[in-house]
């Protein structure tokens, strides 16, 4: 720990130097740790470095121009490898990204999105290319990936995403050839991830399919295990006096929702009524709003057909928001379960305030079941779209194993945005 600190000294060092010069990512790191900011954290510092590093490739990548020279011999110019940084939920994963995308003044053209909102603007891109285009649909070169591919590489070279975690099989069978593109047009890409590159996808439907996608991942990026083997959210949680998550059964919970609602509306100028948000061209309704706060259940959200563009929407007109009567969930509420993994998400990346009352803890709220009645007509039709036979690879593909990994984050967030530090950094604009 001595090196770590004789370290710190020399970061602070640099901030005299000229700005070409500075090592930016790791004098703010270094800076973060000596004002108490975060712990000094030695697993920390090595993908601190390794960012440094891809920091420092940037500067000259973007600066580095073709020649004449080399136009007539098609050299190609050496893209940045990327970095991949995985690990246990709350080592500081998207902290580190973060600090890095903040850091990283040139090339300015850079993007940094959840995983989620990515693929969302990625299926709304291809299905843009599909109405715009004038290629035959029978045409060889009918194929709409290229072309979004061009898209996100023209307006990034850099791009940060956070959360990588594939469950959908659409987002599955198109990563492949979608990043192949992105990678050759000279994006670097820079990832945080609950898993290692190999348990992408695991157990998932027509895996065989996905797995190129993996070595081009592993060829474009530099896989990094973070794991210090301390949950910071955890730690953070253990500071708060205000408990704003609520297992039905141990008290009035109803009532202290109640009287907590009324505490954050005395600041809103408006009365309490029901609200219809447009949407996409949908209008949305919601029975209990007053200004900036929605009082709603987990079944207005979560039970109904909403997605990533919607709790996107709810995160930009409300700042507090009561989620009530959260089940216990299982495979069998396989699509709540993956929505409510998708708000909690969203709410957090836009630091919405939540106020929960649910069935369960949050680290009980969601547990796996092997039973027949997993084979539903909906899970048969899904068989059979997807051309697969046997009816036991039900046990595997419609087990909720990934969802139950996907959740443990959920956890951890939900830990988070019970503490009074979360409340008090809620510094978002939220405009109706």
């Amino acid at each position: 720990m001595r090196d770590f600190h004789v370290f710190v000294r020399f970061c602070s060092s640099q901030r005299n130097l000229p700005k070409d010069a500075r090592i930016n990512l790791l004098a703010t790191y270094c800076d973060n740790v000596k004002k108490g900011k975060i712990q000094d954290d030695p697993n920390q510092l090595r993908i601190a470095q390794v960012l440094q590093n891809l920091q420092s490739e940037l500067w000259s990548y973007e600066k580095r121009s073709p020649t004449l020279l080399t136009r007539f011999f098609k050299t190609e110019v050496q893209v940045p490898r990327g970095v991949y940084i995985y690990g246990a939920v709350g080592r500081g994963k998207t902290m580190l990204m973060d600090m890095f995308y903040d850091c990283v003044e040139r090339p300015q053209k850079k993007q940094r999105q959840h995983f989620h909102s990515f693929m969302l603007d990625v299926h709304n891109r291809i299905h843009e290319w599909k109405k715009t285009s004038n290629v035959e649909r029978k045409s060889s070169s009918y194929d709409p990936i290229p072309a979004v591919a061009a898209q996100i590489s023209e307006k990034n070279t850099v791009l940060c995403l956070d959360e990588f975690q594939v469950t959908d099989i659409a987002d599955a069978m198109i990563l492949k050839r979608l990043f192949d593109h992105i990678f050759r047009n000279g994006s670097v890409l820079v990832a945080t991830s609950n898993r290692p590159p190999n348990d992408l996808y695991k157990n998932g439907l027509q895996r065989s399919n996905f797995l190129p996608f993996i070595d081009i991942l592993k060829r474009n990026c530099e896989a990094l295990a973070l794991d210090s083997g301390v949950d910071y959210r955890s730690q953070l949680n253990a500071n708060s006096d205000t408990p704003f998550y609520f297992v039905k059964g141990e008290g009035n919970v109803s009532a202290e929702m109640d009287r907590l609602f009324k505490i954050v509306c005395s600041h809103e100028t408006d009365t309490i009524r029901s609200r219809t948000l447009v949407i996409k061209g949908r209008n949305v309704e919601f029975k209990k709003c007053c200004g900036q706060v929605l009082d709603t259940t987990f079944d207005e959200l979560c039970d109904r057909p909403l997605g990533a563009v919607d709790y996107v929407f709810l995160s930009q007109v409300f700042h507090t928001i009561f989620i009530r009567d959260i089940p216990q969930l299982t495979v069998k509420q396989k699509s709540p379960a993956r929505r409510f993994i998708t708000l909690i998400d969203t709410l957090y990346d836009h630091r919405v305030r939540v106020v929960c009352s649910a069935d369960a803890p949050p680290a009980s709220l969601f547990t796996t079941v092997r039973d027949e009645s997993l084979v539903t007509d909906e899970n048969r039709m899904l068989m059979s779209d997807l051309g697969i036979d046997n009816p036991q690879e039900l046990g595997t593909i419609f087990s909720g194993e990934e969802e139950l990994f996907a959740f443990d984050r959920t956890v951890s967030r939900l830990n988070q945005m019970q503490t009074r530090k979360y409340w008090d950094q809620t510094t978002h604009e939220h405009k109706a």
